[in-house]
This record gives structure tokens, C-alpha cells and sequence, in this order.
């Protein structure tokens, strides 16, 4: 556990008790606050009842005196589409607002590192889609190689119940947009994006509110060094606002759709990722052999992942090896089986169209199941990236929607997972590989999308037993 540093003695309120909220409390506390909680939800309060932490109803009036800040759980909303009114109560009471990421950066360091030969380093990984798989990756990377590190933040361990720091420790952070956007403090010694695409849109108010949250992490805290996917015009925008040109070595530009050889850069073509320092190539690696990171989408993650551990000193020899033993993440591009020549691929986690038309990509001869809850924008953005498709199977609430937006794409309304599972078995012939890319949400049907990959993953291993 962190315990938080600045609030001794103090009262601090927390709205939100899920996994973050309570340890929140729990790193509060052991820093000397007395947290007042509050949730939104009975089962919420239940929860933190039973634990012996004290309610405080924050929308009530003058919930706030004695208050020295609100610390805010990442799922509520604190501006739009409209504030939380505790938060909103805040505000009016002048009370500081935060979150258990802001909460992390002014609490990890101690005095204690001024007896470390080697000071802990803070890598942290935003961006629309890989950020698990890059945040993993560097992971295993840095284990592979002897190093200790600590996976926290929207994967692994809450950011506040990691371990206090050690000498030379490394923590990897993945950090969503709802984080990086409220939290007061973001100063990470490497920070990296992986790509942008149109996602939680509602959340902040369009396009441009959603770029203004991920640039936070590097504007906010200036990093020692900035890996940037230049991709797309937002990361190109982005890694020119950060350095005067190309020489300077704070900033890693990455890409997999051009050859990058001006400055610092890492980028994959053909399956091959390069790379270049100040015009000459100092690194190649072969990824096509690599079973955890199939298909461009995990080339761009592997270039992200290893330009941030090179700005560790890590060598390519080394970082090569712990790619090839990296198993991949549940639900992103995992294997689940393979039989009769078929792949069964669970790809849940591709919950927007950007995501699923990267997944398209990576296979040549896809039964592909998808559907579930639309998100705002249609499915236009999957239309280049068919070619691969056999057939697709649709589940969820707006399967027949959902497959009218496929014109030309042979379709079978399954419904739900365990007849489009059946289905595709079925027509699958060796070579093929059955696809899970939903490019939806999954609550009409399910809690997450990790219970989505769950299903599927059942649903292959019941017709392969």
C-alpha cells in the first residue's frame, strides 16, 4: 500500500466505493486522514459500512466543512455530460477534487529514496486502444530482463495497494482518459501514447475534450521521456508540441504505417520493427514469429513497449527475447484453441470500431463474431478492413441492425455467443480462424467484456472437448 502523503489529521472525502474508492480509504488512512465515504449506490455504502468507514451523505448540506479534498472514483462523471453532484457540491465549497491517481504521484516518492543507488521509475501508458497490451508488455519485458516492477492502474493492482517503492523499481501504469483527466498530479518519468481514435465521447464532450485528457499526461508533469504514436494527426500534433525538432532525444516518435528515421524512432513494417537514432539503425527485430502480438495492431504495442523500456537502458537483445515468451493478454488477441487447422481467437476487448478493424487486419481468412451495444459513429470505420471476412455472425440486442451496416459481408444472426460459437465452427475449414471482435460495448448482454471473452472462451473449449 501507498499511504497518501499531505492530508495527516485531515478529513478527506471519497465518492466511489468500488475497487479504487476503497483503497483509496485504505491508503488515506494509513497515511494519517480520516477518510468519509460515500456512494451513490446502496450496495456501495454496504460495502464500505462493513469495512467500518464512515458515510457521509456529500450531496447533504454542509457535507463539506471540515473537508480538506474529494477524491473521485474514475467512473463518475465530473464535468460532463453533466457533474456528479457531490461533485458539483464540491466545487461550490471550494474543496480540492482529485483521484487515487493524483493521490499516487504526490504520495510514492519518500524520503527513503535518498538511500536508493537507483531512483524508482514511473512509466505510464495511455491511448484509445493497446494500452493493456503495451502496459503488459513493458511488464514482462522488464521482469524478463531482471528487473523489478509493480503493473497497476486499469490493470493489475490499484495504483494506491502496490507495494511502496524500492531501490530501482519500475511501476507501469495504464492510464484511461477518466484518469488522466481529473487527476492533479501526473509526473511520470516516461510517458506514453499508443494511438487516438474516437472514444467516450460523452465523457468529454467530443473529440477534442477526449485528446485534452490524454495530452494532460504529458503536459501537466513533463516527462523525462515521451514515447508518442504519430499515426494519426493527434499524436503528430502532439510530438511537435513536446520538442524543437527531431533531435532531441526526450521524444520517441512510433509508427507502423511509415519508415520513421529522423531522431529517436521505433516503427514496424512487414512485420519487422526498426529502430533509428539520428539516422542510423541501431535494432531490428522479426515480430512475425512473435504467437502473443499477431497483426499490426500488436506490432504498433510492441514498438510503444519497447521504445519505453530502451529509455531504461534495456538492450534489443534482451527486449527481443521477452517478447517471444510474452503469452499475450486474456481477451486481446488471445488463442484460445486450435483444432482442425481453426483458431479460435477471443478479441472481447475490442469494444469500438477502431479496435476491431486492427484485429480485421491481423488474420487472413476470419468467421467473424460481432455485435453488441453500438457506440455513437456507426460502423463505417470497419468497411476498408473486410476483405479478410468469410462471414460474420451477429450476437446481441441490435444484431439485426448491426448487420445491415455490413453491405456485401455474408451475415447469420446468431443472437447470442454460444449459437454464433456453434455457427462458425461449423462453416470453419482449416486456415480459418473464428474471430471474437466485437467492435460493441457488451452490456446488453453482459457485465464486462471480459465476461463477453469469458463466454466465448467456454463456449469454444464445450464443442473442442
Amino acid at each position: 500500500m501507498i499511504p497518501v502523503q499531505g492530508f495527516d489529521g485531515q478529513q478527506v472525502a471519497v465518492l466511489g466505493l468500488g475497487r479504487s474508492g476503497l483503497a483509496t480509504a485504505r491508503a488515506l488512512a494509513a497515511g494519517g486522514a480520516t477518510p468519509v465515504v460515500w456512494d451513490d449506490s446502496p450496495r456501495g455504502r454496504d460495502m464500505a459500512e462493513a469495512e467500518g468507514w464512515t458515510l457521509r451523505d456529500l450531496t447533504a448540506p454542509g457535507a463539506f466543512d471540515g473537508i480538506a479534498a474529494l477524491i473521485v472514483s474514475p467512473g463518475i462523471p465530473h464535468l460532463y455530460p453533466s457533474p456528479n453532484p457531490a461533485i458539483a457540491a464540491a466545487w461550490d465549497a471550494g474543496v480540492p477534487v482529485d483521484n487515487d491517481i493524483g493521490l499516487f504521484f504526490r504520495s510514492y516518492a519518500t524520503p527513503d529514496w535518498d538511500n536508493f543507488d537507483a531512483a524508482p521509475r514511473v512509466i505510464a501508458i495511455t491511448g484509445s486502444n493497446g494500452k493493456s497490451t503495451t502496459s503488459a508488455l513493458i511488464h514482462h519485458i522488464l521482469v524478463e530482463n531482471g528487473r523489478t516492477a509493480q503493473l497497476a492502474g486499469n490493470i493489475g493492482r490499484g495504483v494506491l495497494d502496490i507495494d511502496p517503492a524500492h531501490d530501482g523499481d519500475v511501476v507501469v501504469l495504464e492510464l484511461s482518459s477518466y484518469q488522466t483527466d481529473l487527476a492533479r498530479h501526473l509526473t511520470p518519468d516516461v510517458a506514453v501514447l499508443t494511438n487516438i481514435s474516437p472514444d467516450h465521447l460523452d465523457r468529454h464532450a467530443g473529440p477534442g475534450g477526449y485528446f485534452a485528457a490524454k495530452r494532460r499526461l504529458f503536459a501537466e508533469g513533463g516527462p523525462d521521456r515521451c514515447v508518442i504514436g504519430v499515426d494519426e494527426n493527434e499524436g503528430r500534433s502532439l510530438a511537435n508540441q513536446l520538442v524543437e525538432d527531431f533531435g532531441d532525444d526526450r521524444l520517441i516518435r512510433v509508427s507502423v504505417n511509415r519508415k520513421l528515421t529522423d531522431g529517436w524512432t521505433v516503427f514496424a513494417r512487414k512485420g519487422f520493427l526498426s529502430e533509428y537514432r539520428r539516422g542510423k539503425q541501431v535494432a531490428s527485430i522479426d515480430l512475425r514469429s512473435i504467437k502473443g502480438l499477431p497483426g499490426a495492431h500488436n506490432h504498433q504495442n510492441a514498438c510503444a513497449a519497447y521504445a519505453a523500456v530502451r529509455t531504461l537502458g534495456l538492450g534489443p537483445k534482451g527486449i527481443e527475447a521477452a517478447m517471444h515468451s510474452y503469452p499475450g493478454l486474456p481477451h486481446r488477441s488471445q488463442l484460445v484453441a486450435e483444432a482442425g487447422g481453426v483458431q479460435f481467437i477471443n478479441d472481447s476487448k475490442a469494444t469500438n470500431v477502431d479496435a476491431a478493424a486492427k484485429a480485421l487486419q491481423a488474420f487472413p481468412a476470419i468467421r467473424w463474431i460481432c455485435g453488441g451495444l453500438q457506440k455513437e459513429g456507426g460502423l463505417d470505420g470497419l468497411l476498408p478492413y473486410m476483405g479478410g471476412v468469410r462471414k460474420a455472425y451477429v450476437i446481441g440486442r441490435e444484431a439485426e441492425s448491426f448487420a445491415l451496416q455490413l453491405p456485401g459481408i455474408e451475415t447469420e444472426i446468431c443472437g447470442t455467443m454460444d449459437v454464433a460459437v456453434a455457427r462458425a465452427r461449423a462453416d470453419a475449414q482449416a486456415g480459418d480462424v473464428v474471430l471474437l471482435a466485437p467492435a460493441c460495448a457488451s452490456f446488453d448482454q453482459y457485465d464486462s467484456f471480459a465476461a463477453r471473452g469469458d463466454d466465448f472462451t467456454a463456449a469454444v473449449l464445450a464443442g473442442i472437448a
